[in-house]
């Protein structure tokens, strides 16, 4: 099965360092004749992008320019909210957290007109920072599921002993349960990289010409109509887009299962 998984991923490393002849002449699993970076090079500095030609490079920079606000700050805020709603419950709480619940439902196309509407009366123009606030306030949902279930987990009584030896709201929060809230976070961070990494609807609709993220890039790269089909720089485009996420993976994947499994049961 992993070899199955594995076999698009295989086809898309070979043809990216073969040439368009050994492509045209060649079998789809044949491996290359040897290691060819042009068309990396071409992907990243000289592909054309709808009637941009300069690759994927500037893009890539635009993604990561939104990619680190937008997680670190969804994250922040999700963690501050579980943190409210499960040790300084007030009315109307579990009516809140439900409407909140809700919004994990909610698909992106359902979001587009309201966001639209919400930016227009904020004035932003920049894309970038338009893209930030979009990630961070439609992620706040999914980061506050995690930190709530994995702070209702927390012993009661390790708040109330803080309370009384004269710590404060904040106090609590940033010296008691962010340094325990590691694995939620690892979580957190890597479901909100995958996320805004790989989101297109939102880059599409909120950005603009130079502003636009890594994956609408990569879209216009590979729907450009003029000259020959280049499948080589278009492999080694979609594999330079999916290398921060599967950084991520590799390297998290370890907290992500543990980190979701820390908020599974209450006890």
């Amino acid at each position: 099965m992993a070899l199955w998984y594995l076999a698009p991923l295989y086809v898309m490393l070979t043809t990216s360092f073969k040439s368009l002849d050994e492509i045209r002449a060649g079998n789809l699993l044949a491996l290359p004749a040897g290691l060819n970076f042009d068309a990396w090079s071409i992907a990243w500095g000289s592909a054309c992008t709808g009637i941009d030609c300069n690759g994927v490079k500037g893009y890539f920079a635009n993604s990561l320019k939104m990619l680190v606000p937008s997680v670190l700050l969804s994250t922040l805020l999700g963690a501050f909210n579980g943190y409210v709603l499960s040790m300084w419950r007030f009315r109307g709480s579990d009516a809140f957290f439900m409407a909140l619940l809700i919004g994990t439902f909610l698909p992106f196309q359902v979001v587009i007109l309201p966001m639209a509407q919400v930016l227009a009366m904020l004035g932003i123009e920049d894309s970038t920072a338009r893209l930030v606030l979009v990630h961070t306030v439609y992620g706040l949902q999914f980061t506050t599921l995690f930190f709530r279930n994995y702070y209702v987990t927390v012993p009661g009584e390790l708040v109330k002993a803080a309370r009384i030896d004269g710590a404060g709201f904040f106090r609590i929060f940033f010296r008691i349960l962010l340094p325990i809230s590691v694995p939620t976070m690892m979580v957190c961070l890597i479901w909100q990289t995958t996320q805004i990494w790989n989101d297109f609807l939102f880059g599409v609709v909120f950005s603009a010409g130079e502003a636009q993220p890594m994956t609408v890039a990569l879209n216009n790269l590979v729907n450009t109509s003029t000259g020959v089909k280049q499948y080589n720089v278009e492999m080694a485009a979609a594999i330079i887009a999916a290398l921060p996420t599967l950084f991520v993976y590799v390297v998290g994947s370890k907290y992500f299962v543990r980190g979701l499994t820390a908020g599974a049961v209450k006890g």
